[in-house]
C-alpha cells in the first residue's frame, strides 16, 4: 500500500488551543509548527511527546494509562508507515469495554482522520512515527 506524505490536509491551526498536523512523513511529525521526531500521545489540547511502548511493537493496556484517564470518545492509533505497531488483543477488548472506538490506519491516514475528527469528538491519537 502506497503512504502519502507531506502536508496533511485540513491542518490550519485552530482557536481555543485546539492542537493540528501540519505535516508527516517517515520518522517526523509537525504539529503547532513543532517538530517531532519520536512516538507520541496526542490529545486535543497538548503532545505527550517522547511516547514509548512496554513493548516497542506491540501496543499493550498498560501503554494506555494516560491515555484512558482522558476518556475519549475515540483512540486513533496510527500503526506506523509500514504498520509494524501491532495492537494486542487485550487492547481492542478493553477499549470495546470502555466505550472507546478503537481507529488504527497507517500512521499517515491517522493524522489525517486526528485533523478530520478533532473539535467533533473526544479524541487522542497515539502515532508511531516509523515503521
Amino acid at each position: 500500500m502506497a503512504v502519502k506524505t507531506g502536508n496533511v490536509a485540513g491542518t490550519q491551526p485552530r482557536t481555543g488551543g485546539t492542537m493540528r498536523i501540519e505535516r508527516f512523513s517517515f520518522g517526523e511529525v509537525v504539529i503547532g509548527g513543532r517538530t517531532y521526531t519520536r512516538d507520541l500521545v496526542l490529545f486535543p489540547t497538548h503532545v505527550q511527546p517522547a511516547w514509548w511502548r512496554k513493548e516497542g511493537h506491540l501496543l499493550q493496556v498498560e501503554d494506555l494509562e494516560e491515555v484512558l484517564s482522558a476518556k475519549p470518545e475515540a483512540l486513533i492509533v496510527g500503526t506506523g508507515t509500514q504498520e509494524r505497531l501491532m495492537i494486542a488483543p487485550e487492547v481492542i477488548a478493553h477499549t470495546r469495554r470502555a466505550g472507546i472506538e478503537l481507529l488504527a490506519f497507517q500512521t499517515c491516514i491517522a493524522c489525517r482522520t486526528f485533523n478530520e475528527l478533532v473539535g467533533k469528538r473526544k479524541i487522542v491519537a497515539l502515532l508511531h512515527l516509523t515503521c
